[in-house]
């Protein structure tokens, strides 16, 4: 269905005066000047030339497609806010309490320097070496057969005078073969935020993390 200059200047020039109040373009002022142009086409076609029904079905199931679009994308754009909302809330539920996250800081509280690590598979040797941020080797524990999975461990701290915030290491073998340990730190929730739709959370004495970096609420 064609549509003459003439008409779509007509119809352009009557919604823009009387839409001068708002400028925002939106899915029902769309529709509103699709249904103008065409009422104004089938008022100066030729009647010797009608419309053809089939393109004119097609342009009104085109302008429905889009219509429904915009729609559904508002609909969505709530939906994440109020998602959001509802995260930032639930993380409320979560300041004041210890997670882990990646990282192989010593958390020490009470003269306890605690720490936990994912094992790649079972070891029959696990060594975890408690280091200043230097390297300087601290301790060492011998924690032996271990199997799969989340492993944690305690450390006396009161053997080290020092201020500094230690770190840690494991070494895990099999038959003399490297088993994979992923160094997971304690840290205690101090606030929470949404960034960008992101939960934050705002975690003691380290930067803040996504919430989907999160191994354990412990």
């Amino acid at each position: 269905m064609a549509i003459s200059t003439d008409v779509l200047n007509s119809v352009n020039g009557t919604a823009a005066g009387s839409s001068t109040s708002n400028s925002t373009s939106t899915a029902q002022a769309t529709q509103d000047r699709f249904l103008k142009l065409l009422v104004a086409q089938l008022n100066s076609q030729d009647p010797m030339n009608p419309m053809d029904n089939a393109q004119m079905t097609s342009q009104i199931a085109q302008l429905n497609t889009v219509t429904g679009i915009e729609t559904l994308n508002a609909t969505v754009t709530g939906m994440l806010s109020q998602l959001a909302s509802l995260q930032t809330l639930q993380g409320a539920t979560m300041v004041g309490r210890d997670v882990l996250v990646p990282g192989s800081r010593v958390a020490v509280a009470d003269g306890v320097g605690r720490g936990s690590f994912d094992l790649g598979g079972a070891a029959d040797a696990v060594k975890v070496e408690i280091r200043t941020p230097g390297g300087t080797l601290v301790d060492t524990l011998q924690m032996g057969n271990l199997a799969a999975g989340r492993q944690s461990f305690e450390w006396d701290a009161t053997k080290y005078a020092g201020s500094e915030t230690l770190q840690f290491k494991v070494t895990a073998t099999n038959n003399n073969t490297a088993v994979t340990a992923t160094a997971l730190e304690r840290a205690k929730v101090g606030s929470v935020s949404n960034e960008n739709n992101t939960l934050m959370l705002q975690l003691a004495g380290r930067d803040a993390v996504a919430y989907s970096a999160v191994k354990a609420i412990l």
